[in-house]
């Protein structure tokens, strides 16, 4: 437990993502309170918390990344066992929002799956929610709790930018409806966009059909907000190289890196990608090529912030001099 500004604060973790929240813990100066996640012989999920939480602010973190109904069930059981041991505030700290990218009806008689993990977040007691970009901004529409969406581009921006600080660089959008957040990074970076024309024949297939935008002797990076299976991408990256591209370069927020994903990476004309650590990587899915940066210390100024009522907004911008990119 720690006391600040007289408020009594615990921090717990899950199974999804351990060393994010160690990372947390120490930088925001609360150490990781203990409890107990088992699974009964039918593989159902049992929490016992092994303190006392009454009157706590209580933050948990756990992304809901693959596995991701275990994963879910597991934040969901240890709201539930907060609420009933009269914990304060309940604040869950899940960078990847899983079921994000069901946030509408497609086609008839479809899901809105984003807006029921919402409702079972409330029902189960959440009393605050902390995500990283979001997969579409109306899932904060969904709660009728705070949800504080945090933002990754400034930390992917500042490593671009030591990286890449003497190089001609054009910024590409995978897809029509990634084109704000490229050209919002084109712009922090002083640099150009392209987006690349696609089409999905069938899911997690992709078919490249041309590129708007001027690539020629330029070094492109590739900007999503999640990367699944990697089709898209390393698609892409072929295909910049193909119009003239110097290097190809990818980055993302959430490296879901589903199936064949790491061997596409491997086998792509990417020289590098850079993701952050909102979803835990297992040494099978990692590689010479993939950079993770971490959130850790954004997330945890951001619970100290919480705590001490002070805003967030603060936490989100870019320096104050950005690198000038040669265009």
């Amino acid at each position: 437990m720690a006391i600040i500004e007289g408020h009594k604060i615990k921090l717990f973790t899950l199974n999804a993502n351990r060393e994010l929240a160690e990372e947390i813990s120490e930088h925001t100066g609360i150490p990781l309170s203990e409890c107990e996640v088992k699974r009964f012989a039918d593989g159902e999920i049992g929490i016992n918390i092994e303190e006392t939480v009454r009157g706590h602010h209580v933050f948990v973190v756990q992304p809901t990344q693959s596995p991701v109904n275990e994963n879910l069930m597991e934040l969901l059981i240890m709201i539930d066992a907060l609420k009933r041991a009269s914990a304060k505030h309940i604040n869950v700290v899940m960078p990847y929002y899983g079921y994000s990218r069901q946030d509408r009806k497609a086609a008839s008689r479809q899901p809105i799956s984003a807006k029921l993990v919402a409702d079972l977040l409330q029902t189960a007691g959440a009393t605050r929610v902390l995500a990283m970009d979001l997969h579409a901004g109306q899932i904060q529409g969904f709660f009728n709790i705070p949800i504080d969406n945090f933002v990754a581009m400034p930390i992917l921006v500042d490593y671009f930018n030591h990286l890449l600080k003497d190089e001609d660089i054009v910024i590409v959008s995978p897809d029509h409806g990634g084109a704000v957040r490229a050209r919002e990074m084109g712009n922090v970076m002083n640099a150009p966009i392209a987006i690349i024309d696609k089409r999905r024949p069938r899911a997690n297939e992709v078919e490249i059909m041309g590129i708007v935008g001027d690539v020629q002797n330029r070094v492109a990076i590739i900007i999503d907000d999640i990367i699944d299976t990697a089709g898209t991408i390393g698609s892409a990256a072929l295909a910049l190289k193909a119009a003239g591209a110097k290097e190809v370069y990818g980055a993302c927020t959430h490296p879901v890196f589903s199936g064949p994903a790491i061997e596409r990476i491997k086998e792509s004309a990417i020289k590098e990608l850079v993701c952050t650590n909102t979803i835990y990587l297992p040494e099978a899915k990692r590689c010479d090529k993939i950079i993770q940066l971490s959130i850790a210390p954004l997330m945890a100024q951001g619970i100290l912030n919480i705590v001490n009522d002070k805003p967030l907004s603060g936490l989100f911008k870019y320096q104050d001099n950005p690198v000038k990119h040669r265009h």
